[in-house]
């Protein structure tokens, strides 16, 4: 997931790609400890994910009326 195709996303969809993602790596996280994952990488991936998603709401946050204008 690329930082330019979360620019583009309004914020409910922000919202429910972060709520998909973490409980994907909360299900990545039990399945590797019960059996090492063919990819344990993907963990890694999902993390940075979550980081881009979280950093996307937070510059939102911080700037005016760019919420408001995306959900719309």
């Amino acid at each position: 997931m690329k930082s330019s195709e979360l620019i583009d996303l309004p914020e409910k969809e922000l919202i429910e790609k972060l709520d998909n993602e973490q409980d994907y790596l909360l299900r990545l996280k039990l399945n590797h400890a019960i059996s090492p994952l063919d990819n344990p990488l993907k963990i890694k991936e999902t993390r940075r994910n979550i980081a881009k998603i979280l950093t996307e709401i937070n510059r939102r946050k911080k700037q005016p009326g760019t919420l408001t204008e995306k959900s719309e």
